[in-house]
C-alpha cells in the first residue's frame, strides 16, 4: 500500500468519536480481566495511548477499528500479567449509587466479590473471552478476529465457561 494513502486513512479516523464510543467497552474489558477499577482505568488509558502512537499502522482494509483497538487492549493485558502475578482485589468494589437501600448495596457488593472470585479461578483464556464478550461487548466474530480463534471455538468455549460459572455460582454460598 502507498504510504501516503495509509497515513491518510489513519488520519481519517475521528479519534474523539472513537474514544468516547469505545472507552466504556475497553474499560469494561479490563474490569472483567483485573477486577480492580483503578487498574482497569490505568490499562484503558495505556491502551488508548498505544493506539494513538500506532495510529499510522491501522489498516482499515484488514480489520474494523474496534478489532484493532481490542487487539491492542489484549496485548496491554498480556503485558500487565507478564509484569505482575494475577490478583483480584476484593476491596475494590464498585459504588452502587443508584441503589435505594443499603441492603441492595450490600447484596450487589457481595455478588460482585463472589463473581470476581469465580472469574479469578478461570484460566487466562477463559477470563479473556469473558472479558471480551461481556466487558467489551464484542460479538463472537469480533472476538475470533482479536484472538485468532475460530468463531465456533469462541462460541463453544464461552458456552462451556458460562456453564462452569453458573455451576460454581450455584454451589458456592
Amino acid at each position: 500500500m502507498d504510504a501516503r494513502l495509509h497515513i491518510a486513512r489513519a488520519a481519517a479516523v475521528d479519534w474523539d468519536a472513537v474514544y468516547w464510543d469505545t472507552l466504556p467497552r475497553v474499560y469494561n474489558f479490563f474490569r472483567y480481566r483485573v477486577g480492580d477499577d483503578q487498574l482497569a482505568e490505568d490499562l484503558t488509558a495505556n491502551t488508548f495511548l498505544k493506539a494513538w502512537r500506532a495510529r499510522d499502522r491501522y489498516l482499515d482494509d484488514v480489520a474494523a477499528f474496534s478489532t484493532w483497538l481490542f487487539s491492542i487492549a489484549q496485548n496491554v493485558a498480556v503485558d500487565h500479567y507478564r509484569r505482575r502475578k494475577p490478583e483480584v482485589s476484593l476491596d475494590a468494589l464498585p459504588n452502587f449509587a443508584d441503589s435505594t437501600s443499603i441492603e441492595d448495596v450490600i447484596e450487589r457488593r457481595a455478588d460482585s466479590a463472589r463473581l470476581n472470585v469465580l472469574l479469578a479461578r478461570l484460566s487466562p483464556r477463559e477470563r479473556e473471552l469473558i472479558a471480551l464478550k461481556y466487558g467489551a461487548e464484542l460479538t463472537n466474530r469480533a472476538i475470533a478476529q482479536v484472538t485468532g480463534l475460530s468463531e465456533t471455538n469462541v462460541g463453544s468455549t464461552l458456552h462451556r465457561t458460562i456453564q462452569k460459572l453458573r455451576q460454581q455460582w450455584d454451589e458456592s454460598p
